[in-house]
């Protein structure tokens, strides 16, 4: 199982997903310790492994015999949908490739959630995620999808905004419209919309 978890708001938990999490045999975790409280909260024991981007070879096969021996387990994220942007999809080829059944148990986004309350065109989008660390690397890919006409997507941490916002700036130009989404279910939402060039002042500006 896929298993949303929210990405902020505790409330945001279905039903089903609290339902499945406490029936499944395990629950593989991208840090234990973070998926330890929301399983607290829901009272939910079910025993958990960790499975993240530097443990998913080793856990991953380890994940795969528990799954063929017949268990049931529930991957989860940190927050929102696992598989995306998240070491969940390589668990997801493995089940795939050993004909493993793959359920998802849908719920919270961030991607979507901005998505649709940012104003922008909702008709047609492209998914980014992260981009590349390499200069190089994001270079060529923000030349590549700067021709694109539908909505970007992008998936960036708070500290390197600024330095994004100037890439972005060069690639697509300081006219395109943009909406910086932060926070996103929680007590400090936030949604700022403008022009790359006014956001980027916006965020430069002291304060």
């Amino acid at each position: 199982y896929l298993c949303a978890t929210p990405i902020g708001n505790l409330d945001d938990m279905t039903f089903r997903a609290v339902k499945i999490l406490r029936e499944v045999d395990l629950i593989a975790a991208e840090d234990t310790r973070h998926t330890r409280k929301l399983l607290s909260h829901f009272e939910i024991h079910t025993p958990l492994i960790r499975y993240d981007e530097f443990s998913k070879v080793q856990q991953g096969e380890k994940i795969l015999q528990e799954l063929l021996s017949g268990k049931n387990i529930a991957c989860v994220s940190d927050a929102g949908l696992p598989a995306i942007s998240d070491p969940g999809s390589d668990l997801v080829k493995l089940a795939i490739n050993s004909n493993i059944k793959v359920c998802p148990i849908p719920g919270a986004n961030a991607a979507l959630s901005a998505l649709i309350c940012s104003g922008l065109s909702t008709e047609k989008f492209f998914f980014a995620g992260f981009l590349p660390k390499s200069k190089k690397n994001c270079h060529e890919l923000l030349e590549k999808i700067s021709r694109r006409e539908e909505t970007l997507i992008f998936y960036e941490s708070p500290h390197r905004i600024l330095k994004t916002l100037e890439e972005f700036e060069k690639f697509f130009g300081g006219e395109r419209n943009i909406v910086i989404a932060r926070e996103i279910t929680k007590i400090h939402e936030e949604f700022l919309r403008g022009k790359i060039s006014e956001i980027k002042n916006f965020l430069t500006e002291p304060k």
